[in-house]
Formats: structure tokens, C-alpha cells, sequence
């Protein structure tokens, strides 16, 4: 029975992704699930370890809520599963791309990159 329900799971058309994926930004909306990721924030203190330690699980379990669903098994195999299937279909189609990178930012910091070609040799100038 286990193996009928991830075979569903993988089995998602690229609108029921779609929908899957909607649902679970409105689910990060919910005051309750808005309130759990701020307080995690406020405890990683933008330092990229501990956003590891305190922000991605809320941010899993709140994902896990809603894709378990869909046929997704409750756990982070589940969510990483869900994040290969929304992947496979970003290419495809831009919506889900839109959507893919809004969720994500939703508990992944931004990345900044250093400049390219500053020749200052990692000494700061003034």
C-alpha cells in the first residue's frame, strides 16, 4: 500500500503540482505557521548554521502538513521528493518556476554573491 501512495505522489501532472505548491505557500501565510518561522528567524539571527538548525525544520514540517496529503510520506524524504517534482517541473513551466523560487525564499536567505573582479585581493578599501 506504502509503495501505491509514493508512486501517486510521483505521479503529480504538472497542474496538480501547480496546486500542491500553491497550497503550501498559503499554508507559510497562515498566522499560526507565519508566526513559527518568524520566531525561528528571530533565534537564527541571520547566521546561515543556525538558520540550518531552527529554520528549515519549520519550515519542512509546515511543507510536510500539506503535501501528506498528495501521497507524500510525512517526513523529510517526503519534502525533499515534493522539491524534486516542483524541480522537474520548473523548466517546463514558468508559474511553477515563479512559484518554486517564491516558496524558497520564503525560508532560504538570499545568497549574495562577492563581487567579481574587485583586485582588491580580500583587503577592504576606503
Amino acid at each position: 500500500m506504502a509503495a501505491s501512495a509514493q508512486a501517486s505522489a510521483a505521479a503529480l501532472t504538472a497542474e496538480q503540482a501547480k496546486a500542491v505548491l500553491a497550497e503550501v505557500i498559503k499554508a507559510f501565510g497562515a498566522p499560526e505557521n507565519a508566526q513559527r518561522m518568524e520566531e525561528a528567524r528571530d533565534n537564527a539571527c541571520n547566521d546561515m548554521g543556525k538558520m540550518l538548525q531552527f529554520l528549515l525544520p519549520v519550515a519542512t514540517q509546515i511543507q510536510q502538513d500539506v503535501i501528506k496529503a498528495y501521497g507524500f510520506s510525512n517526513d523529510g524524504e517526503g519534502v525533499l521528493k515534493f522539491a524534486r517534482l516542483i524541480k522537474s517541473y520548473e523548466s517546463q513551466d514558468p508559474e511553477i518556476a515563479s512559484m518554486s523560487g517564491k516558496l524558497k525564499a520564503m525560508f532560504l536567505p538570499p545568497m549574495t554573491l562577492p563581487p567579481h573582479g574587485a583586485g582588491t585581493g580580500g583587503v577592504a578599501t576606503s
